[in-house]
């Protein structure tokens, strides 16, 4: 894998950002021989390998950069993209909600450039799986070139198809879907889970959301979430500490549910009312 995050020492083969003037950021891998060419001069790979992290290099014509061991952070935000990725803020909390961790098994649709991939990715493990769903080969092409940059291809099964016939894959821990009509495969979520595993979606009006939520309630899930989220920066000055100009604001809405098993032969249905769920036949 060539995204260390352990040792003192850039290596060869490791993944290095550098960060120079104007905290303008590079990612490369360093490879001997290697050379990164930017408008301020060509950084010199083998000036950097056996270099403790948190150095500052130079360019070859003197220009400075800090040479740093990049976060998943750093990796999401520089991937190659042909298409809006989801951003950090999203992503993280996606990983908490869905409980993803080493060893287990996990579906997103679509894959798009492939940056919630790459977090699932890192998540699961050397011991789990993540198998990524895409419409559009092209697509796929772009996130399978970000995971092998980041040395992650090896926890990736892709496959090119249309969800709408169903999934492949039964008894999954969770399942992510990034796509317009999430609310039209709902029952093809619900045979890939497995019971009580952990469902995430992301849409970008509410009346998508809407039409979501009455389609888990067709299907049995149950502790259903609504929610978004909003990240604000401030300036990082001691005297004069105070929000930066922008704010990454509204992105999108994030939708978390559970597929339960409920005897519609009893009569009670109080303790589903108590979590946000409700009978409707006029649905």
């Amino acid at each position: 894998m060539t995204w260390n995050l352990h040792g003192t020492h850039a290596q060869e083969g490791d993944l290095v950002e550098l960060v120079g003037l104007s905290h303008k950021h590079f990612i490369i891998l360093l490879k001997a021989g290697g050379e990164l060419h930017t408008h301020r001069g060509i950084v010199y790979h083998k000036d950097l390998i056996g270099t403790a992290w948190g150095s500052q290099v130079h360019s070859h014509s003197g220009s400075p950069f800090f040479m740093l061991q990049p976060a998943l952070n750093d990796l999401l935000r520089s991937v190659p993209r042909r298409t809006q990725i989801m951003y950090p803020k999203e992503i993280g909390y996606i990983l908490v909600a869905l409980g993803i961790g080493p060893g287990q098994h996990v579906i997103e649709a679509g894959t798009g450039s492939g940056a919630l991939t790459t977090a699932l990715a890192y998540a699961v493990g050397l011991t789990g799986k993540v198998i990524s769903y895409e419409a559009r080969p092209e697509m796929q092409e772009v996130a399978r070139k970000n995971l092998e940059r980041f040395g992650l291809e090896d926890r990736v099964e892709f496959k090119i198809g249309n969800i709408g016939d169903g999934f492949t894959e039964t008894g999954v821990d969770a399942l992510f879907l990034d796509v317009a009509n999430s609310y039209d495969y709902i029952r093809q979520v619900r045979s890939a889970l497995k019971p009580g595993g952990f469902f995430g979606s992301i849409l970008p009006t509410t009346n998508q959301v809407s039409k979501l939520l009455y389609a888990l309630r067709q299907e049995d899930f149950a502790f259903t979430e609504v929610l978004e989220i909003m990240l604000r920066f401030y300036k990082p000055e001691p005297d004069k500490l105070r929000p930066t100009d922008r704010m990454v604001a509204h992105t999108g809405y994030l939708i978390f549910s559970r597929p339960v098993l409920i005897d519609h032969s009893l009569d009670d249905d109080s303790p589903l009312m108590e979590e946000g769920w409700e009978a409707d036949n006029d649905i």
